[in-house]
């Protein structure tokens, strides 16, 4: 086993700090996508969260490196296939967390505060909570939940919704859901050794779940897009209804039907009407908001 620089990146997985993009959303709702200072600082934040995210997949691989072995595709991953020394992995899981956190204080305590909550959840979620039925999904969803916060404490948003917070928290609890329920597809028989907690799901359990995550966040979406105090007063945001019906019938289709959705961040990127859907919702949010 060596060291290679392009295997530790792989280990972090880049295609993942899609996720972080969530940081953005109180930069856009609360009206200051043209203000320099803020995205500057927004921007900061989010390639913070991407050197603590991806040490957070490191401690990971180096946890489940025995499993990972024996899944499909995780066995490729450098640590499981020996690309990467172990060492150099458990190095860089100890040093790139600390300079990140420290940079994160000083670019603003409140978020500084916010990156050391998500850090010590995800220690909690590799070394014990991933194994609890329900609240490991919950865990990835408050960890969505935390990046949203953490925007909105460098943007100093001022008239950003409560409701975003509803919505993203059902957001990711619809894609956490989607991610077992990919995994007990593909893994089959071996889904238990490969996640323990995988013994605790059926696919009937996990659509019934999705099924309730589905309405509810339809539901508050469409309540937000008439209810919030800082949209438009002519309802506009309503606008932007279809397209995110649209973004949550393909994801089902995608995950029932292609067996997709173990990773969220390929369909994201990679599912052309998937991505032509969400650049539309995209758009509309953003003629409604800065120019209509």
């Amino acid at each position: 086993m060596v060291f290679v620089p392009k295997q530790l990146l792989i280990s972090m997985r880049p295609k993942q700090w899609t996720k972080n993009l969530f940081i953005f959303v109180a930069l856009l709702f609360d009206l200051k996508l043209f203000d320099l200072t803020y995205v500057a600082r927004t921007v900061a934040a989010f390639i913070l969260f991407c050197v603590l995210s991806g040490s957070v997949y490191l401690i990971n691989d180096l946890t489940d490196v025995e499993k990972d072995r024996q899944h499909p595709v995780k066995r490729n991953r450098p640590l499981a296939s020996g690309k990467l020394s172990r060492s150099w992995a458990l190095g860089a899981a100890v040093v790139l967390p600390i300079i990140a956190l420290a940079l994160s204080f000083l670019l603003d305590p409140g978020f500084g505060l916010i990156g050391l909550v998500y850090f010590v959840m995800q220690l909690a979620y590799s070394f014990g909570l991933k194994n609890v039925v329900i609240v490991d999904v919950l865990i990835i969803a408050a960890g969505f939940v935390l990046r949203v916060a953490a925007g909105s404490v460098v943007a100093e948003a001022a008239r950003f919704s409560p409701w975003l917070y509803v919505c993203m928290s059902l957001l990711a609890l619809f894609l956490g859901f989607g991610k077992r329920r990919n995994e007990l597809s593909v893994l089959g028989d071996n889904a238990h050794g490969h996640r323990k907690v995988l013994q605790e799901y059926t696919p009937e359990l996990l659509d019934q779940m999705m099924a309730l995550v589905t309405s509810s966040l339809v539901i508050a979406y469409s309540l937000y897009t008439f209810s919030a105090e800082n949209l438009p007063s002519n309802k506009s945001m309503m606008l932007t209804i279809p397209f995110a019906l649209y973004s949550i019938f393909r994801y089902l289709y995608l995950v029932h039907q292609r067996n997709l959705g173990g990773s969220p961040e390929e369909i994201l990127i990679g599912d052309a009407p998937f991505v032509l859907s969400n650049l539309c919702w995209g758009a509309a949010v953003f003629l409604i908001l800065y120019v209509f």
